[in-house]
């Protein structure tokens, strides 16, 4: 299995010293969010992207691919009544699809829960239909781009809209793109009626990538659960992607994050 970091974890060090740092602590690649490039994304180059690339590749990393894709620049929703609003963050959906390429990342996972979540007067129905719109005009410039966009389901404390594996599966369905797949993550799982392992077993088929972290919002082995289920069921659904750590909380500091993190994983994934 291979392991990778959100390069977030390092809240605002330059890519070169980030890239470094996740190196000499043995992770095989990084995931990036966008906003911590650039205040605004929109203005992202290829060229910039390239140069994330090289400095990824200088230091011995691959590029996974991008999450939080929505946080930065304001305005951006996906199952706003606003078509204006809509059809702006599709078109920068898409342009963080040519980034990721660019930076020679293979996936885009879709959280950004504000950017999602139902507002006044939206009802489910109209919000499945226009996120199902969105997702489908990103995954027809994503896929031929080699890039998958991953749907997130975040569980009830993020919001109101694509809060379960099952229901983001239906969304999955919809839109009917093999570009269009499913994203997992732990601290989310955590709150699904089915235990984690099960849920990676149930959706194994559209399983496209993989967050560890904990519901303490830390990292994978800081808290409750018990990963040797987990990497027994990821072996399971033959899930050959990378293990993508992500916390919520940057305390103590990135640096003991990483170690820890790739420390536990590395155990608990010899043993299962």
């Amino acid at each position: 299995m291979k392991f990778a970091i959100c390069n977030e974890t390092w809240q605002n060090t330059p890519i070169e010293t980030v890239c470094a740092a996740v190196k000499s602590h043995g992770y095989d690649g990084i995931e990036i969010a966008p906003f911590t490039l650039k205040d605004d994304p929109s203005d992202l180059t290829e060229a910039d992207a390239q140069h994330v690339a090289k400095v990824a590749s200088d230091a011995g990393l691959e590029v996974v691919g991008l999450h939080w894709l929505l946080v930065k620049p304001p305005g951006l929703h996906i199952t706003t009544d606003d078509d204006a609003v809509r059809d702006r963050t599709t078109e920068f959906l898409k342009h963080l699809a040519h980034l990721c390429k660019a930076m020679g990342g293979r996936v885009m996972v879709f959280g950004s829960p504000k950017q999602r979540n139902l507002e006044p007067g939206v009802t489910y129905e109209h919000a499945f239909d226009r996120a199902a719109e969105v997702f489908r005009a990103v995954s027809e410039t994503a896929g031929p781009l080699g890039v998958t966009l991953a749907l997130e389901p975040l569980g009830p404390e993020e919001g109101d809209f694509m809060v379960t594996a099952d229901e983001t599966e239906k969304i999955i369905a919809a839109v009917d793109h093999p570009a269009c797949r499913l994203h997992l993550d732990v601290k989310a799982m955590s709150t699904e009626s089915d235990p984690i392992p099960q849920v990676i077993r149930d959706h194994a088929d559209t399983l496209a990538h993989f967050h560890a972290n904990d519901p303490n919002r830390r990292g994978p082995g800081t808290g409750k659960v018990t990963y040797e289920p987990i990497v027994s069921a990821l072996h399971d659904a033959s899930y050959d992607g990378f293990v993508s750590v992500e916390v919520f909380d940057y305390t103590p500091d990135a640096d003991t994050i990483a170690r820890d993190s790739i420390a536990y994983l590395r155990q608990v994934f010899a043993v299962a």
